[in-house]
């Protein structure tokens, strides 16, 4: 009987990822120096959220001078079923005063 010897050849698997390349012209982020440019980066969303609170402070102040004005109004709630002593300012709650029923 004729024996065929086989050779098989064993590859061990890793569980480790396999290591990706640098692109030809991109440093390695594992490289020293390889994250230049994570502070120009940084940099550059600074200066952004910088311009966009100025431009929503001038939006906001424009729309503030556009708004008519009118004086303020001062409500008082000591009725059953309301807070008791409840302060209003324009439709917003200032705060209660305790025991008082009247002003």
């Amino acid at each position: 009987m004729p024996t065929s010897t086989s050779t098989s050849t064993s590859t061990s698997t890793s569980l480790a990822p396999p290591v990706r390349q640098a692109r030809p012209g991109l440093a390695s982020p594992l490289a020293p120096g390889g994250l230049r440019w994570r502070p120009l980066a940084a940099l550059v969303l600074r200066q952004a959220s910088r311009w966009l609170a100025r431009a929503a402070r001038q939006l906001a102040a424009r729309r503030a001078d556009a708004r008519p004005q009118r004086p303020p109004v001062l409500e008082f709630y000591a009725e059953a079923g309301a807070p008791e002593g409840a302060l209003y300012l324009d439709g917003e709650l200032l705060g209660h005063l305790p025991g008082v029923t009247r002003l």
